[in-house]
């Protein structure tokens, strides 16, 4: 029996948020490594408090709000590129704004090797494309609708910062899944929010993960990228 649409849907977001997806994500840790070591996570609890303001203020916010303009403006090109480019001033770090570049770059490859029909979009929307435009432009093209996508960003995110914290903290896996589990109920909402943000609400108040960020590229040893 052949599949529906809104199931080729599913699956194609899945694909798009897999550890598995080619990207880099497990590589940077967006300042948690600092966190750690400065001892302002030290437990499951802590962590999750964390998690909870970044995706009320922080600025993976501004990744979904962009990632949800660049899919609804998949077919303008001068939009894309204005909301490219408006996501790189936004970065308030060197680390997090090469992250968004690595992991940026790293998807355009895939998606215009997986669909060379886009390559006249990816060249329009400029270089280096940040990795939430690039994100919601292949989202767009397989048909998946925003709100769904907003929620598949936040919980790649979260299960990515998570996945380091199980590294770095040290945490236990179950300890890691109980957080990713008890979070759903504020990815929902938050992507909800997230969606509807008028252009002048585009705004964060990140100011402890932009130290965190900072502090991380002269720290002795790192794991992990950011």
């Amino acid at each position: 029996m052949a599949i529906t649409i809104d199931e080729q849907a599913l699956l194609r977001l899945l694909q798009l948020t897999s550890p598995a997806l080619p990207v880099g994500a497990f590589s940077y840790s967006e300042g948690l490594e600092t966190l750690v070591v400065q001892g302002h996570l030290k437990d499951s609890a802590s962590l999750q408090n964390w998690l909870l303001q970044e995706l009320r203020y922080g600025g993976v916010r501004l990744d979904v709000a962009i990632a949800t303009r660049a899919h609804q403006n998949s077919q303008t090109l001068d939009r894309l590129s204005y909301w490219n480019q408006w996501l790189t001033a936004s970065r308030d770090t060197a680390e997090l704004r090469q992250q968004s570049w690595q992991m940026g770059r790293a998807l355009v490859r895939l998606a215009q090797k997986l669909h060379p029909e886009l390559q006249p979009t990816f060249q329009g929307c400029g270089s280096p494309c940040n990795f939430a435009v690039a994100f919601g432009i292949l989202a767009a093209h397989w048909h998946i609708d925003v709100h769904t996508m907003a929620l598949g960003y936040l919980q790649s995110w979260a299960a990515n910062l998570i996945g380091a914290a199980v590294k770095l903290v040290p945490l236990g896996q179950t300890d890691g899944q109980l957080c990713l589990l008890q979070l759903i109920p504020e990815l929902g909402t938050a992507a909800e929010g997230i969606v509807q943000l008028a252009d002048d609400e585009l705004y964060v108040s990140g100011w402890g993960g932009a130290i965190a960020s900072m502090h991380h590229e002269t720290l002795y040893t790192r794991l992990f990228r950011s």
